[in-house]
């Protein structure tokens, strides 16, 4: 098995769980946690939530659930290159994006005006709120009852204002100390993944092209480097190889950067890496500036673009036609989810009644989302 660096998170120095619970037999504690997140419905309803493209607009597109898969895969690999928990840094990979809502950040955008005099929606927090409470699966507690370092990981930002109503998992961002080096691995391995990827799924789209990204340093220098070495590459095969030397270009810089940051630091404990002024898991200035005119790219080019655009005022408008009629006539609603409103807005009025359509809404597929609307406005559409 492999040794673990001194800082990295074991189960022995886990603040340990929010209900208190019997040692596994058989697995770490960040098993036991992977484990339940693969079981979840939150996990399982990731498979029709998208990343740019609506799921009706092709089965070869990422979805939320493939994209996690991706951070996973190179959040391993990472986490076994620095000697850090490998368990751990796929927990919290796999678990990050399921408080996202259908029609990926349109659908964010959307739910969180509607939430404005509410709280606000921000889909970090409902992340957590999933595995916390909305997952009901155990008779022993609420939610998954996952440990607070898989809880810390899946909470990426937080405002203070919220931090302060969070308890023990929101202090880090009031002392402005680290989370755990796993979890500032899994929050790049996200960037890695969805940049290179929306650039895949934007030229399969062929809403860019390779003229436009050979603007593009990044993709630039592995495209010349791969025609020089298969000039008679071409297609899809082209592509992949580039994008997997973007990837594995990043990985590297990525992995090389933080050795000498933590060889810098020399942290003799997780304690350590908490308390240090800024995250030890980075980029080299080079690559950051590098990643940014990618990101600007993808921007302007590809999530501006006006078939996107299009796309992402329906989901707008979708949602927050559903979100008005739940909100002003709960009987619309589920009987299951009705029960949940109950309870919220006998906790907090108004606002709890808002958080219950807003949950509802944020656990929808794109598809389901969109049925439900036809359900609701089709004159067609009787059942």
């Amino acid at each position: 098995m492999l040794k673990l660096a001194p800082y990295a998170a074991t189960d022995e120095t886990s603040r340990g769980r929010r209900y208190p619970e019997p040692k596994p037999a058989y697995r770490s504690e960040f098993q036991r946690d992977r484990d339940r997140i693969v079981h979840s419905a939150a996990f399982r309803r990731l498979e029709y939530k998208t990343q740019v493209f609506v799921n009706h607009e092709g089965d070869m597109f990422r979805t939320r659930l493939t994209h996690s898969l991706e951070v996973a895969q190179i959040s391993r690999s990472i986490a076994r290159i620095l000697n850090l928990n490998e368990d751990l840094s796929e927990t919290i990979a796999l678990a990050h994006d399921l408080g996202h809502t259908p029609f990926g950040h349109a659908g964010q955008d959307a739910l969180n005006a509607c939430m404005q005099n509410y709280g606000g929606f921000e889909h970090n927090l409902q992340s957590l709120r999933t595995v916390d409470t909305l997952e009901q699966r155990y008779a022993d507690f609420p939610g998954l009852n996952l440990t607070f370092e898989a809880r810390e990981g899946i909470l990426k930002h937080c405002s203070l204002r919220n931090a302060e109503k969070l308890g023990e998992i929101g202090q880090r961002f009031i002392k402005k100390q680290q989370p755990s080096l796993e979890a500032q691995l899994v929050n790049l391995a996200d960037q890695i993944a969805y940049n290179n990827h929306d650039v895949d799924d934007g030229l399969r789209s062929e809403l860019i092209n390779l003229e436009q990204l050979q603007q593009i340093e990044l993709f630039r220098t592995q495209y010349d480097e791969v025609i020089h070495r298969y000039p008679n590459l071409e297609g899809r095969r082209l592509i992949h190889e580039i994008i997997r030397r973007m990837i594995n270009l990043q990985i590297i810089d990525l992995v090389e950067t933080s050795q000498r940051n933590l060889e810098k630091l020399a942290a003799a404990g997780i304690d350590e890496i908490r308390a240090a002024s800024r995250p030890q898991i980075g980029f080299s200035d080079a690559m950051r500036q590098t990643n940014l005119e990618l990101k600007q790219f993808l921007r302007e080019s590809l999530y501006s673009h006006y078939r996107v655009h299009r796309m992402t005022r329906k989901a707008s408008r979708i949602l927050q036609s559903l979100f008005d009629a739940f909100l002003n006539d709960p009987h619309l609603l589920n009987p299951e989810y009705q029960q949940h409103l109950h309870r919220l807005e006998e906790e907090s009025g108004e606002s709890g009644r808002a958080r219950a359509v807003a949950d509802y809404i944020a656990g929808m597929t794109d598809r389901y989302a969109i049925t439900e609307y036809r359900r609701l406005f089709d004159p067609e559409e009787l059942t």
